[in-house]
């Protein structure tokens, strides 16, 4: 009995997937889907092809509705089924009401979690559904409904705020990223969007659980939401495989979401019978145990209710499996492929440079591991001092033709666990002032190679070591910025051979850097630029002085940056560089860096 059961519900969610669209065509129909058949006001245990229509009227009044009579029965695979009309219409929830719920709801929180008020710029308010997770590179997005991150005004790329502007319209303090994928159609009313600048928990408000998997409705089922308008509310799941005619207004109209959908559920009543109202768009309903209990399953997302002033309370949710391929999102980030461990390559240029050699002194204070005072990592790799907690060079391979963009949102700065933290700076020094967290070896210089090595050359990017500490606007300082577009200025300048850049940078350690919080404070900084052109290689330095001197009112007027001789660097550093790179090193400049101008701009260089 129970095969037969289901194979005609089988055949009847073909049915309406491939016929439902021809009877919304009737202007008077808003809905066809299955259910159970609806006598004296409740439900039976007949299942029936149920339609919504928006008005009901007698057989003789239809032709003045522009309708025609539905049928008694219709035939589905050779089996006759009885069809059900209910006068029903819905909207989706455009407009915010009167909230029944704790303002919680409408603030700006850090970490966001699902529950809570989020929506595009110009979108009053809806709820964050879920966090989800990019099927390929694992990058975390917010899910809600296409009317809440990207409405009829919206497009994307453009901002998503949490709390949604109704609730707090200070967008650019709000700011939770931007809009990233859309759908409005047959797959569901749905979107995502980025979480930059902040962290999230995937647990729901309220609920205490996450979306761990995802499932498939059934007549039935008891569900659960938690939205934004009005909290916590329970269903019941009393029709399935439903397409849904909604108008979206101007500029969208009429659109057909394909959906089920939730009644109240008469054991645990909704404040004020409402298990939905505008502003819990986006929200997700999750499946409930047989114990009463809030499983980890999510059953639909949730995007529309009764229209008007009807008193049949329902809910509509779109079905995630479809939301979810639409949208290409997984409810877990993908396992990121293993790989290995590539640090900085002396042969990258096609001719060996290799890496600094440091002095007598410097090698007594330089961290070992391994045996080697060389540290690798993804595309760089390092010297570090014990005494100064900052590295005494960076090493790092820039492929100019392969770089790729890869989001740096939720990369936590860390400390290197593969040697005593007692050599490292960590967040101790820059909470609470205005000194920054400055990558050596740029971040966006590592990202090329494979996708998976290019995401580890991100993550390894923001390791405590390839920092050091630089006031803020350290690179966008009156200078116009030219310590931090060195490495651009050469891909873009110079006929570079295959578009390789090797760089190696750090800061200046002097006697008399000024100390803060027991940390000495590099004010000089140093960067060498080396590649290949026309077949010969090349090598040019630079140095920026940073004067620190009165951290609490600073000068940026006061950055300089000169370009020197690779052995001034030397010098200052208390190491050398491989005889391949210094012979490369062909400029000639006045002796002193005091007699020299400071560069002004990229054109000033000596390539």
């Amino acid at each position: 009995m129970a095969k037969k059961k289901n194979g005609l519900q089988t055949s009847l969610r073909k049915f309406v997937r491939t016929k439902g669209a021809d009877y919304l065509r009737d202007p008077n129909v808003s809905s066809i889907g299955i259910g159970y058949k609806v006598a004296d006001g409740k439900p039976t245990n007949e299942i029936a092809i149920q339609f919504t229509v928006r008005q009901k009227a007698a057989p003789e009044a239809l032709g003045a509705l522009g309708t025609a009579l539905l049928p008694e029965t219709i035939e589905v695979d050779g089996v006759p089924v009885p069809t059900d009309v209910l006068e029903r219409d819905y909207r989706v929830d455009f407009h915010v009401v009167q909230e029944t719920v704790s303002d919680v709801r409408k603030t700006r929180i850090d970490p966001v979690v699902p529950g809570v008020s989020v929506g595009h710029v110009r979108v009053s308010a809806g709820t964050l559904g879920c966090i989800v997770y990019d099927r390929v590179d694992g990058t975390p997005y917010a899910l809600s409904n296409w009317h809440v991150l990207h409405g009829p005004q919206g497009a994307l790329g453009e901002d998503v705020v949490q709390p949604g502007v109704h609730d707090d319209n200070r967008t650019e303090r709000n700011r939770l990223g931007r809009l990233v994928r859309s759908h409005l159609g047959a797959a569901g009313d749905c979107a995502i969007a980025t979480v930059e600048g902040r962290g999230f928990e995937s647990e729901i408000l309220d609920l205490g659980v996450p979306v761990d998997k995802l499932g498939e409705p059934e007549l039935g089922d008891k569900v659960v939401k938690s939205g934004r308008t009005t909290g916590v509310t329970h269903g019941v799941v009393r029709r399935v495989d439903t397409i849904v005619k909604i108008d979206y207004g101007p500029g969208v109209g009429q659109r057909q979401i394909g959906c089920f959908e939730i009644g109240p559920d008469p054991a645990r009543p909704a404040a004020d019978g409402e298990i939905s109202m505008g502003g819990d768009s986006g929200a997700a309903w999750m499946f409930k145990a047989s114990n009463g209990k809030t499983g980890k399953t999510m059953a639909g997302l949730h995007f529309a209710g009764e229209a008007g002033d009807s008193t049949d309370e329902h809910a509509l949710a779109c079905l995630p499996a479809s939301v979810f391929e639409k949208l290409g999102i997984t409810v877990k980030p993908p396992k990121k492929p293993e790989v290995s461990l590539v640090g900085f390559d002396g042969d990258f240029l096609g001719v060996p440079v290799g890496v600094p050699e440091l002095g007598e002194a410097t090698r007594a204070d330089a961290v070992e591991l391994n045996g080697s005072t060389v540290i690798d990592y993804t595309h760089f790799s390092l010297a570090q001092s014990k005494s100064r907690r900052f590295a005494f060079w960076v090493a790092w391979n820039i492929d100019g033709g392969g770089l790729k963009s890869i989001n740096r949102s939720g990369i936590p700065f860390v400390l290197d666990s593969r040697f005593p933290a007692e050599f490292q700076v960590g967040d101790e020094l820059y909470r609470g002032n205005r000194l920054d967290r400055g990558h050596v070896a740029r971040r966006a210089d590592l990202l090329w190679g494979p996708q998976a090595l290019a995401e580890k050359a991100n993550r390894d990017s923001f390791f405590f070591t390839n920092i050091t500490p630089q006031m803020d606007d350290f690179n966008q300082s009156m200078r116009r910025g030219l310590w931090g577009r060195l490495e651009d200025a050469v891909l873009s300048d110079v006929d570079v051979d295959d578009l390789k850049v090797s760089v190696y940078g750090g800061p200046v350690f002097r006697s008399d850097d000024r100390v803060f919080r027991g940390v000495a404070l590099p004010r000089e900084y140093w960067k060498v630029i080396a590649f290949v052109s026309a077949g010969v290689l090349k090598a040019r330095a630079f140095v920026l002085t940073q004067n620190l001197n009165q951290l609490e009112s600073l000068e940026l007027d006061e950055f300089r940056v000169f370009q020197v001789r690779l052995g001034e660097v030397e010098e200052r550093c208390g190491f050398t560089f491989p005889a391949a790179l210094t012979a490369a090193d062909t400029l000639v400049v006045p002796e002193s860096v005091e007699e020299r101008a400071p560069l002004e701009a990229l054109t000033d260089i000596q390539w």
